[in-house]
């Protein structure tokens, strides 16, 4: 298993708003009483606790083992459990598979899809939110010329994620077997935390793309990345990401 770089307590304290915009997402879930429904990517457990108040049987996973300790804290009444969703092995299982702001940290997509698609019963719903083309691509731009300003050498691999179009998703969904009835690419320019929001963005979602660079070179690249986009992403006195989602829905057939 790869290294678990989630800092628990700061995607509660100053990332919390990834579970706030996910709260609409389960009217498009419309979760009923009773039903099994898989939360894949549950992070700190907030949204799994929501579907099992409204009378679902919720099973979380998440491959980050500090996700899920600090989901285990907060709702001990609730299963979670450390597990990769490219390595499922549920056959029929859930009503239900869900997943917010998770898919694209997932690489091979297909396999994921698949293997949610597998875990589903005849006649059941994939629901799931995430990043989609053009997801925060001018921080992601920004720090990429920072990074090459200062002679370093940056691989497309270090890009730690898949933000595909809605016709390439839609296109792997219906490869698997799922019938795509609800697909949908929007912007969402997103607030993040305080004057020094861009900052705590970065340290938690991005830091692959400084793999191998001290802390100090770290800091001066985040410091010129604030300086460069400060007039194009900070106003009222907060930063805000420049969030571009997808949202679907699929039915196995």
């Amino acid at each position: 298993m790869s290294r678990d770089h989630w800092n628990a307590q700061l995607y509660d304290g100053k990332h919390s708003f990834v579970s706030k915009f996910g709260e609409d997402l389960l009217e498009l879930l419309a979760p009923e009483k009773g039903e099994y429904i898989l939360d894949v990517g549950c992070g700190t457990g907030d949204l799994a606790c929501k579907l099992n108040e409204l009378g679902a049987n919720v099973m979380g996973i998440d491959q980050s083992e500090n996700m899920i300790e600090q989901a285990k804290k907060k709702y001990p009444h609730l299963t979670f459990k450390v597990q990769n969703v490219l390595n499922l092995s549920y056959h029929c299982e859930f009503d239900a598979v869900f997943s917010n702001a998770t898919l694209h940290w997932v690489k091979p997509p297909k396999k994921a899809l698949s293997c949610m698609y597998n875990a589903l019963k005849p006649n059941s719903r994939f629901v799931a939110e995430f990043g989609g083309k053009g997801n925060v691509q001018i921080i992601t731009d920004e720090i990429i010329s920072q990074l090459k300003k200062l002679g370093i050498h940056y691989k497309d691999d270090q890009f730690p994620w898949y933000f595909p179009s809605i016709g390439e998703y839609s296109m792997l969904m219906e490869e698997v077997g799922f019938r795509v009835v609800f697909a949908q690419h929007f912007d969402r320019p997103t607030p993040l935390d305080g004057e020094h929001g861009l900052k705590y963005w970065i340290n938690m979602f991005a830091a692959g793309m400084f793999e191998g660079l001290n802390d100090e070179l770290k800091d001066l690249i985040i410091t010129k990345v604030e300086n460069n986009l400060k007039s194009i992403l900070f106003h009222d006195n907060r930063w805000f990401a420049d969030y571009k989602r997808i949202r679907v829905v699929g039915v196995k057939q």
